[in-house]
């Protein structure tokens, strides 16, 4: 089982927090004390992340949903909200999808949907192709994608290239998007396309804020969801 904290008593329930790609527990710990007073909070670090210990082989999206899972089973949660940032929404959005116990979903930024590719990416890829058969590092790739090495890079790559898009129409609990009209790494017009997917689902964009909005206006995204939550 992965690292994992939990507060409160649950009396309204279990929300689990999901980072995004180098984050930890510390994510989403305002938000988990926060809501520890009427749910029972849990706050997390994936395989790899945080406190927990490296990568021994290649992971995908199903050994980090298997992780949640493996948390809600052991303490026996029913009535659960997903709350998942980034990286973590694609976990979150696989088990909205399959899992029943999953009553309600919380995606702030969350990554899922393949991006446009312009002709400026094609390009980089195939130089990076060439250059790599003539043992030349170009050092091109995102940041997070630079700052790995070994079993993770893979497990990186693995999990950014799977499209969430055909889980998005077999959630059928209610969905809360957070966006930022400014986010870079998981643009406004795929919370768009989300919405438009998920059946019972509803945006709201925080102004002048990036990818980290939930962060950037922490406030305003505890207010938002707690609205949300008692929604019946």
């Amino acid at each position: 089982m992965v690292n994992h904290i939990i507060k409160g008593d649950g009396i309204r329930g279990d929300i689990i927090f999901l980072h995004g790609f180098g984050g930890s527990t510390v994510s989403f710990s305002r938000a988990a004390r926060y809501f520890s007073k009427e749910y029972r909070t849990t706050v997390l670090d994936f395989y790899g992340f945080g406190d927990t210990p490296p990568l021994e082989r290649v992971m995908d999206l199903d050994d980090y949903a298997r992780s949640v899972e493996e948390i809600v089973e052991h303490y026996r949660m029913e009535n659960v909200t997903l709350a998942a940032h980034s990286f973590g929404g694609r976990a979150a959005i696989k088990l909205a999808a399959e899992n029943p116990k999953i009553k309600k979903l919380i995606l702030a930024a969350s990554a899922g949907i393949i991006p446009k590719r312009t002709f400026k990416y094609y390009f980089k890829v195939y130089a990076y192709k060439f250059f790599k058969k003539l043992h030349i590092n170009l050092n091109t790739g995102s940041r997070d994608y630079k700052g790995l090495s070994g079993v993770m890079k893979e497990t990186f790559v693995k999990i950014v290239n799977k499209d969430m898009t055909p889980y998005l129409e077999k959630i059928q609990c209610p969905t809360l998007l957070v966006w930022g009209d400014r986010d870079t790494e998981t643009p406004l017009y795929t919370a768009e396309i989300m919405r438009g997917k998920i059946p019972n689902s509803r945006l709201v964009v925080f102004e002048n804020c990036g990818h980290f909005a939930y962060l950037e206006e922490s406030y305003k995204f505890l207010k938002t969801v707690e609205e949300f939550l008692k929604e019946d």
